[in-house]
Protein backbone atom coordinates (compact mmCIF):
# COMPACT_ATOMS: atom_id res chain seq x y z
CA UNK A 1 0.00 0.00 0.00
CA UNK A 2 2.92 2.45 1.13
CA UNK A 3 4.00 2.16 -2.63
CA UNK A 4 1.10 2.79 -4.42
CA UNK A 5 0.46 5.75 -1.99
CA UNK A 6 4.27 6.88 -3.53
CA UNK A 7 3.51 6.25 -6.72
CA UNK A 8 -0.08 8.07 -6.12
CA UNK A 9 2.47 11.34 -5.13
CA UNK A 10 4.63 11.26 -8.30
CA UNK A 11 1.45 11.28 -10.84
CA UNK A 12 0.03 14.04 -8.25
CA UNK A 13 3.50 15.99 -8.58
CA UNK A 14 3.45 15.65 -12.08
CA UNK A 15 -0.09 16.94 -12.70
CA UNK A 16 0.58 20.75 -12.99
CA UNK A 17 3.50 20.19 -15.62
CA UNK A 18 1.28 17.90 -17.59
CA UNK A 19 -1.77 20.47 -17.73
CA UNK A 20 1.42 23.10 -18.66
CA UNK A 21 2.53 21.00 -21.61
CA UNK A 22 0.10 19.94 -22.84
CA UNK A 23 -0.32 20.05 -26.89
CA UNK A 24 2.99 22.24 -26.31
CA UNK A 25 6.52 20.69 -28.38
CA UNK A 26 9.21 19.76 -27.21
CA UNK A 27 12.67 19.56 -29.24
CA UNK A 28 14.76 16.82 -28.04
CA UNK A 29 18.36 16.59 -29.15
CA UNK A 30 19.51 12.86 -28.49
CA UNK A 31 23.14 11.56 -28.23
CA UNK A 32 25.86 10.17 -26.19
CA UNK A 33 25.10 7.11 -23.88
CA UNK A 34 21.45 7.25 -24.04
CA UNK A 35 21.73 5.98 -27.50
CA UNK A 36 24.46 3.72 -26.80
CA UNK A 37 23.73 1.84 -23.36
CA UNK A 38 21.06 -0.57 -23.28
CA UNK A 39 19.20 0.59 -20.27
CA UNK A 40 19.14 4.23 -20.93
CA UNK A 41 17.81 3.09 -24.33
CA UNK A 42 15.18 1.83 -22.93
CA UNK A 43 14.38 4.50 -20.34
CA UNK A 44 15.08 7.28 -22.74
CA UNK A 45 12.71 5.94 -25.45
CA UNK A 46 9.99 5.33 -22.80
CA UNK A 47 10.31 8.86 -21.32
CA UNK A 48 9.21 10.19 -25.25
CA UNK A 49 6.46 7.99 -25.54
CA UNK A 50 5.56 8.81 -22.25
CA UNK A 51 5.10 12.54 -22.98
CA UNK A 52 3.24 12.02 -26.01
CA UNK A 53 1.30 9.91 -24.63
CA UNK A 54 0.03 13.05 -21.95
CA UNK A 55 -0.21 15.16 -24.75
CA UNK A 56 2.93 16.70 -25.99
CA UNK A 57 4.86 16.90 -29.07
CA UNK A 58 8.45 15.55 -28.81
CA UNK A 59 10.59 16.36 -31.78
CA UNK A 60 13.89 14.17 -31.75
CA UNK A 61 17.35 15.36 -33.70
CA UNK A 62 20.22 12.76 -32.97
CA UNK A 63 23.46 12.96 -33.88
CA UNK A 64 26.03 9.68 -34.12
CA UNK A 65 29.36 10.41 -34.66
CA UNK A 66 30.65 7.28 -32.96
CA UNK A 67 28.38 4.94 -35.58
CA UNK A 68 30.43 7.48 -38.54
CA UNK A 69 33.65 6.69 -37.26
CA UNK A 70 32.98 2.88 -37.05
CA UNK A 71 31.78 3.01 -40.53
CA UNK A 72 34.37 5.00 -42.26
CA UNK A 73 37.18 3.05 -40.33
CA UNK A 74 35.52 -0.49 -41.32
CA UNK A 75 35.76 1.42 -45.27
CA UNK A 76 39.08 2.48 -44.50
CA UNK A 77 38.14 6.01 -44.77
CA UNK A 78 39.99 8.39 -42.29
CA UNK A 79 38.29 10.39 -39.36
CA UNK A 80 40.03 13.81 -39.83
CA UNK A 81 38.59 16.69 -37.93
CA UNK A 82 39.53 20.36 -38.55
CA UNK A 83 41.07 22.84 -35.37
CA UNK A 84 37.66 23.68 -34.37
CA UNK A 85 36.40 20.16 -33.82
CA UNK A 86 34.48 19.61 -36.59
CA UNK A 87 34.55 16.67 -39.46
CA UNK A 88 36.10 17.14 -42.63
CA UNK A 89 33.73 16.12 -44.91
CA UNK A 90 34.96 15.41 -48.18
CA UNK A 91 32.66 13.50 -51.23
CA UNK A 92 33.52 10.34 -49.87
CA UNK A 93 32.80 11.20 -46.10
CA UNK A 94 29.63 12.88 -46.87
CA UNK A 95 28.25 10.01 -48.57
CA UNK A 96 28.74 7.48 -45.55
CA UNK A 97 27.66 10.16 -43.06
CA UNK A 98 24.11 10.11 -44.64
CA UNK A 99 23.87 6.51 -45.30
CA UNK A 100 24.51 6.35 -41.27
CA UNK A 101 22.59 9.19 -39.45
CA UNK A 102 19.65 9.33 -42.13
CA UNK A 103 19.92 5.66 -42.41
CA UNK A 104 20.82 2.91 -39.25
CA UNK A 105 21.01 5.38 -36.75
CA UNK A 106 17.36 7.07 -37.44
CA UNK A 107 15.96 3.70 -38.05
CA UNK A 108 17.40 2.51 -35.63
CA UNK A 109 15.94 5.35 -32.77
CA UNK A 110 12.06 4.65 -34.78
CA UNK A 111 12.49 0.89 -34.49
CA UNK A 112 13.34 2.12 -30.45
CA UNK A 113 10.33 4.36 -29.97
CA UNK A 114 7.86 1.63 -31.77
CA UNK A 115 8.88 -0.81 -29.63
CA UNK A 116 8.18 1.50 -26.44
CA UNK A 117 4.85 2.18 -27.97
CA UNK A 118 5.02 5.33 -30.28
CA UNK A 119 4.42 6.03 -33.69
CA UNK A 120 7.63 7.36 -35.19
CA UNK A 121 8.93 8.50 -38.41
CA UNK A 122 11.91 9.00 -39.27
CA UNK A 123 13.35 11.78 -41.65
CA UNK A 124 16.28 13.54 -43.05
CA UNK A 125 16.76 17.38 -43.94
CA UNK A 126 16.10 16.08 -47.17
CA UNK A 127 12.87 15.47 -46.51
CA UNK A 128 9.95 17.91 -47.42
CA UNK A 129 13.27 20.57 -47.66
CA UNK A 130 13.05 20.06 -43.88
CA UNK A 131 17.01 21.68 -43.49
CA UNK A 132 18.14 24.30 -46.19
CA UNK A 133 22.41 24.32 -45.80
CA UNK A 134 25.25 26.28 -47.45
CA UNK A 135 28.72 25.66 -46.54
CA UNK A 136 29.76 26.36 -43.47
CA UNK A 137 33.51 28.64 -43.40
CA UNK A 138 34.89 28.10 -40.10
CA UNK A 139 36.25 30.42 -38.23
CA UNK A 140 40.03 31.00 -39.15
CA UNK A 141 38.98 30.24 -43.01
CA UNK A 142 39.84 27.20 -45.00
CA UNK A 143 37.62 24.35 -47.04
CA UNK A 144 36.25 21.56 -44.71
CA UNK A 145 34.01 20.00 -47.49
CA UNK A 146 30.07 19.41 -47.06
CA UNK A 147 30.09 20.24 -43.88
CA UNK A 148 26.46 22.66 -43.54
CA UNK A 149 25.24 26.18 -42.22
CA UNK A 150 21.66 25.93 -41.43
CA UNK A 151 19.91 28.85 -43.86
CA UNK A 152 17.01 27.72 -43.25
CA UNK A 153 13.55 25.26 -41.99
CA UNK A 154 10.35 24.61 -43.51
CA UNK A 155 8.33 22.78 -40.81
CA UNK A 156 5.33 21.73 -42.64
CA UNK A 157 6.41 18.05 -42.73
CA UNK A 158 7.26 18.16 -39.01
CA UNK A 159 3.81 19.99 -38.39
CA UNK A 160 1.72 17.60 -40.54
CA UNK A 161 3.74 14.28 -38.31
CA UNK A 162 3.04 15.19 -34.83
CA UNK A 163 -0.27 16.53 -35.89
CA UNK A 164 -1.17 12.98 -37.17
CA UNK A 165 0.19 11.64 -34.00
CA UNK A 166 3.62 10.53 -34.55
CA UNK A 167 7.04 11.38 -33.67
CA UNK A 168 9.47 12.89 -35.68
CA UNK A 169 12.84 11.62 -35.37
CA UNK A 170 15.00 14.15 -37.68
CA UNK A 171 18.74 13.21 -38.99
CA UNK A 172 20.61 16.39 -39.14
CA UNK A 173 21.37 16.10 -43.22
CA UNK A 174 20.16 19.21 -45.08
CA UNK A 175 20.12 19.87 -48.77
CA UNK A 176 19.98 22.98 -50.90
CA UNK A 177 18.34 24.86 -53.93
CA UNK A 178 21.03 22.49 -56.35
CA UNK A 179 20.22 19.23 -54.47
CA UNK A 180 23.44 19.07 -52.67
CA UNK A 181 24.24 17.35 -49.69
CA UNK A 182 25.47 18.85 -46.16
CA UNK A 183 26.69 17.42 -42.95
CA UNK A 184 25.59 20.02 -39.95
CA UNK A 185 25.86 19.49 -36.19
CA UNK A 186 23.35 18.28 -34.71
CA UNK A 187 23.14 20.76 -31.55
CA UNK A 188 22.86 23.14 -34.14
CA UNK A 189 20.49 21.78 -36.30
CA UNK A 190 18.33 20.80 -32.93
CA UNK A 191 18.58 24.78 -32.21
CA UNK A 192 17.66 25.87 -35.19
CA UNK A 193 14.76 23.22 -35.56
CA UNK A 194 13.52 24.54 -32.27
CA UNK A 195 13.59 28.04 -33.37
CA UNK A 196 11.31 27.69 -36.41
CA UNK A 197 9.11 25.33 -34.15
CA UNK A 198 9.17 27.97 -31.48
CA UNK A 199 9.02 25.36 -29.29
CA UNK A 200 7.96 25.44 -25.51
CA UNK A 201 11.86 23.40 -24.62
CA UNK A 202 14.51 22.17 -26.33
CA UNK A 203 16.39 19.77 -24.38
CA UNK A 204 19.55 18.64 -24.86
CA UNK A 205 20.64 14.94 -23.52
CA UNK A 206 24.51 14.89 -22.89
CA UNK A 207 27.25 12.70 -20.93
CA UNK A 208 27.80 14.93 -18.76
CA UNK A 209 26.10 16.65 -15.66
CA UNK A 210 25.70 19.90 -17.36
CA UNK A 211 27.70 22.67 -18.06
CA UNK A 212 30.34 22.38 -15.23
CA UNK A 213 33.00 25.62 -14.15
CA UNK A 214 35.62 22.69 -13.89
CA UNK A 215 34.75 20.07 -15.97
CA UNK A 216 36.55 17.57 -12.97
CA UNK A 217 34.49 18.63 -10.50
CA UNK A 218 30.72 17.24 -11.16
CA UNK A 219 29.56 19.93 -8.25
CA UNK A 220 30.64 22.35 -9.86
CA UNK A 221 27.88 22.61 -12.17
CA UNK A 222 26.05 25.55 -13.13
CA UNK A 223 22.43 25.49 -12.43
CA UNK A 224 21.37 28.60 -14.51
CA UNK A 225 23.13 30.23 -16.85
CA UNK A 226 22.37 33.59 -18.30
CA UNK A 227 23.32 34.65 -22.00
CA UNK A 228 24.61 38.21 -20.42
CA UNK A 229 27.51 35.48 -18.95
CA UNK A 230 28.55 33.62 -22.41
CA UNK A 231 30.98 35.59 -23.55
CA UNK A 232 32.81 36.08 -20.20
CA UNK A 233 32.52 31.73 -19.87
CA UNK A 234 33.64 31.05 -23.19
CA UNK A 235 36.87 33.44 -22.92
CA UNK A 236 37.43 31.62 -19.58
CA UNK A 237 37.35 28.02 -21.62
CA UNK A 238 34.52 27.03 -19.47
CA UNK A 239 32.40 26.93 -22.43
CA UNK A 240 34.42 24.97 -25.05
CA UNK A 241 34.38 22.21 -27.00
CA UNK A 242 31.09 20.00 -27.82
CA UNK A 243 29.56 22.69 -25.06
CA UNK A 244 29.94 25.54 -27.38
CA UNK A 245 26.97 24.96 -30.12
CA UNK A 246 24.76 23.32 -27.27
CA UNK A 247 24.72 26.82 -25.90
CA UNK A 248 24.45 28.55 -28.93
CA UNK A 249 21.81 26.65 -30.02
CA UNK A 250 20.11 27.31 -26.44
CA UNK A 251 20.50 30.94 -27.17
CA UNK A 252 19.44 30.78 -30.52
CA UNK A 253 16.09 29.02 -30.25
CA UNK A 254 15.42 31.57 -27.04
CA UNK A 255 15.72 34.10 -29.15
CA UNK A 256 13.16 32.45 -31.30
CA UNK A 257 10.72 32.27 -28.68
CA UNK A 258 11.78 28.83 -27.49
CA UNK A 259 10.63 29.44 -23.54
CA UNK A 260 13.28 27.41 -21.76
CA UNK A 261 16.27 25.47 -23.23
CA UNK A 262 17.91 22.90 -21.07
CA UNK A 263 21.09 20.84 -20.91
CA UNK A 264 21.02 17.58 -18.81
CA UNK A 265 22.88 14.42 -17.79
CA UNK A 266 21.36 11.25 -20.32
CA UNK A 267 23.47 8.67 -18.53
CA UNK A 268 20.32 9.52 -15.56
CA UNK A 269 17.61 7.01 -16.00
CA UNK A 270 14.63 8.86 -17.06
CA UNK A 271 16.04 11.84 -16.99
CA UNK A 272 13.55 13.30 -19.75
CA UNK A 273 11.04 12.68 -17.29
CA UNK A 274 12.59 14.42 -14.36
CA UNK A 275 13.45 17.60 -15.85
CA UNK A 276 10.23 18.11 -17.44
CA UNK A 277 7.61 17.15 -14.88
CA UNK A 278 9.36 17.57 -11.38
CA UNK A 279 10.16 20.28 -9.10
CA UNK A 280 13.95 20.30 -9.14
CA UNK A 281 14.67 19.55 -12.69
CA UNK A 282 18.11 18.35 -13.43
CA UNK A 283 21.61 20.20 -15.22
CA UNK A 284 21.99 23.47 -16.44
CA UNK A 285 19.02 25.80 -17.76
CA UNK A 286 20.07 28.33 -20.05
CA UNK A 287 17.64 31.70 -20.09
CA UNK A 288 17.94 35.36 -21.12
Amino acid sequence: MEKSIQKAAVLIEALPYIREFEGKTVVIKYGGAAMVDPELRRSTAEDIVLMKYVGMNPVIVHGGGPAINKTLQRMGIPSVFSPQGLRVTDDATIEVVEMVLAGSVNKDIVSLLGRAGADAVGLCGKDGNLLFARQLVPDGGGDIGHVGEVTGVHTQVIDALCGAGMIPVIAPIATDADGGTWNVNADTAAGEVAAALHAEKLVFLTDTPGLLRDVSDPKSLIHQLRSGEVKGLKEAGVIAGGMIPKVEACLKGLDYGVRKTHIIDGRVPHSLLLEIFTKQGLGTLVGH
